[in-house]
């Protein structure tokens, strides 16, 4: 059995920010992506914890990306907030335009915000999860590089483009869930490589299309669609979303653009926040809460059931109340890469 490390919430954190500092990140950058890989690693979001600071660091590789970056916010009278990212990292970008785009929420009733220029190698999930404990139904979609193929076909076209979504709950955290449309999370075949442990059936092909249970001929073919033609069309979807609507890349120029094949998406992120009492009239305003948990009660009844989110949240307690444990060949890993 792998050995591991034991560390504490501020450790996570200070391990992030120094390797992201030592290879040229600013303090701005630094501390928004470690904050957002620091949340990943505490919910047990292991693809997206500290296993994702060397992809940061590797995406510099491209001459275009840019670890200083100031991003510009450009808010004006209408419903829709813009972020030119500069070819920064998306964490940054969205710890600036996030309460702006709550504010344009509810002051409209429901408000956009178009994310261009950015490397995005995050979860979704913590913008939407801001959303909601603002008290707004939160909605966030990005394009990745070129890793699936589309129904029907054997060649990467799509990327793994994932969606996110938040429900306020009174009392209680918000109902979120952040999943790709693909049959897995690219991280989640990486780690299986990483294990030496086979993949399940139906994630990937491999280079001349066939079905395959090894991570590393997945990687070099192409992932799959999850539920074939449904979830291709939520991938189709995401692409116009967060590429055509915005005028940023599609996943495969996105690919192009990856001259070193590190595999760091270029490109942007579309967001939605809706002010629920917005949305109802008059008095059913005060029923909207009661009844979202009238159907949770009913899911929950049923053996077997969970909302999403609830293992994070339960994940969460424990690395606040204990810390959390990270393989030791991670932790040397990225000790290595501080200078």
């Amino acid at each position: 059995m792998d050995s591991s490390r034991h560390l504490s919430l501020q450790a996570i954190f200070d391990l992030a920010q120094k390797a992201l500092l030592s290879n040229g990140f600013s303090d701005s950058q630094s501390a928004a992506i470690a904050r957002n890989v620091c949340k990943a690693q505490i919910d047990e979001c292991h693809s997206h914890g500290l296993f994702r600071i060397p992809f940061y660091i590797n995406a510099l590789k491209n001459e275009s990306a840019n670890p200083s970056a100031v991003p510009e916010l450009v808010k004006n009278d209408k419903s829709i907030v813009h972020i030119d990212g500069k070819n920064g990292f998306c964490p940054v970008a969205l710890e600036l335009g996030l309460p702006v785009l709550a504010e344009k929420a509810k002051e409209f009733g429901i408000a956009a915000m178009a994310i261009h220029n950015v490397y995005n190698i995050a979860a979704l999930w913590p913008e939407v999860e801001r959303l909601a404990e603002d008290q707004l139904i939160g909605f966030a979609f990005t394009a990745s590089n070129a890793f699936v193929a589309p129904a029907g076909g054997i060649s990467p076209l799509y990327g793994t483009n994932p969606m996110a979504f938040a429900w306020p709950r009174s009392g209680k955290p918000p109902l979120v869930f952040d999943q790709a449309s693909s049959a897995s999370a690219r991280g989640e075949i990486q780690l299986h490589a990483r294990a030496g442990q086979s993949i399940p059936d139906g994630w990937a092909i491999d280079a001349q299309g066939n079905p395959t249970n090894n991570p590393d001929e997945a990687l070099k073919g192409a992932q799959l669609p999850f539920g074939g033609h449904k979830g291709s069309s939520i991938a189709l979807m995401v692409e116009l979303l967060a590429g055509a609507l915005i005028g940023d890349l599609f996943s495969y120029e996105s690919s192009q653009k990856d001259t070193h094949g590190v595999g760091a998406p270029s490109g942007g992120e579309f967001l939605i926040a809706i002010n629920p009492t917005a949305c109802v009239l008059g008095e059913q305003a005060d029923s909207q809460q009661s009844r979202a948990e009238m159907l949770f009660e009913k899911l929950l009844s049923q053996p077997g059931t969970r909302l999403p989110s609830s293992r994070r949240y339960e994940a969460r307690k424990r690395s606040e109340a204990n810390g959390v444990d990270i393989p030791e060949k991670l932790f040397e890993e990225i000790t290595a890469l501080i200078q």
